[in-house]
């Protein structure tokens, strides 16, 4: 059985992504699971950008059946 991954929201991508970024610009950041990181906030980037796209496309669709009428 496949596991399914919780999809997570706008609001926590971002707060995740800012953590990322809060730990990565300490002085004792982790070396070692930099690259781990960088995935991660790469992925929720794409998440992030997935999201807006998706409610760009909504919003324009909104308006143009209102303008229509």
């Amino acid at each position: 059985m496949a596991d399914k991954k919780k999809e997570i929201s706008y609001q926590e991508a971002l707060k995740e992504l800012e953590a990322i970024l809060e730990d990565l610009q300490e002085e004792s950041a982790d070396v070692d699971h930099l690259s781990e990181k960088l995935k991660r906030a790469y992925e929720l980037i794409a998440v992030c950008r997935t999201k807006i796209k998706s409610a760009e496309t909504e919003v324009k669709k909104i308006n143009q059946k209102f303008s229509e009428k």
